[in-house]
């Protein structure tokens, strides 16, 4: 692995520890559970969080857990809203139990009419909601007319709006390249720009797209396939100076192919 960047990918939750040793890499993420539900989180490793915690550790092995889908705590609907906060405490609950270094969770959305300054309200209340346990990544999203987090000036709003709440300060960023690329942020000046408004940049979600700029489709694709611009891609890799989660098709051989990719040309 590159001493600049580390990179690993996103793995079945089943056994994180081998899925991370079969691609030669330190840090794994994964959903716990099903992303397309609002059951509780579950871990399905044999010997539970705690074996997980502890067998992740002994092997030097980061573990970062995505959020459901679902989830959409800057939304007007209170049927929606509300069951969105109590998920998110519950995989938070849950990705503390593993010792997860973050949680990343979609920006999400408002209805076509609704002003979103309340969606950023929104996300304020339900960070003074959370009890944060493991740093909280908020991730940009490719698509939606009144996404919360898909333009950049919408989400240096957002992280104004989040700014002082109470444990805000473990609230992060997690920039997507696809979701970027298909949200209409231009790549080459994307980290620039981003830091300028949030502060901060943890985690990147290293992403080829199969749809053309500001397309709004996220379909992701492995490095160097779509149409992402290639040196844009590694701009904002090496810019970002995080660490990489890289979300392509695939298991461990077409995981590895996209880090030697990417390694190659950093």
């Amino acid at each position: 692995m590159s001493q600049q960047v580390r990179i690993g990918a996103h793995v079945d939750q089943r056994d994180p520890v081998a899925e991370a040793q079969a691609r030669d890499t330190t840090l794994v993420q994964f959903f716990l559970g099903d992303p397309q539900s609002y059951k509780k989180p579950e871990v399905r490793y044999a010997g539970g969080a705690e074996a997980l915690r502890r067998d992740a550790e002994a092997a030097g092995i980061d573990l970062y857990v995505h959020a459901p889908y679902l989830i959409n705590v800057a939304t007007t609907n209170n049927r929606i809203r509300i069951p969105s906060r109590k998920l998110l405490q519950q995989h938070m609950d849950a990705a503390a139990s593993i010792g997860a270094a973050a949680l990343i969770v979609h920006g999400g959305h408002l209805g076509p009419d609704d002003d979103p300054e309340v969606g950023f309200a929104n996300w304020r209340k339900a960070i003074g909601y959370t009890d944060i346990k493991v740093p909280l990544l908020i991730e940009n999203t490719a698509g939606g007319d009144n996404a919360v987090a898909r333009e950049a000036d919408r989400i240096g709003r957002l992280f104004d709006a989040i700014d002082g709440a109470e444990g805000s300060e473990l609230v992060g960023f997690c920039l997507d390249t696809c979701h970027a690329h298909a949200g209409g942020i231009s790549l080459d000046t994307a980290v620039e720009r981003l830091l300028s408004l949030t502060g901060r940049i943890d985690l990147v979600h290293a992403n080829d797209s199969r749809d053309p700029f500001d397309s709004g489709a996220d379909r992701h694709t492995n490095f160097g396939t779509g149409q992402v611009d290639p040196d844009a891609f590694v701009h904002v890799v090496r810019a970002a100076g995080a660490p990489v989660i890289a979300e392509t098709p695939g298991g461990p051989v077409e995981h590895k192919a996209d880090f030697d990719w990417l390694l190659s040309r950093l």
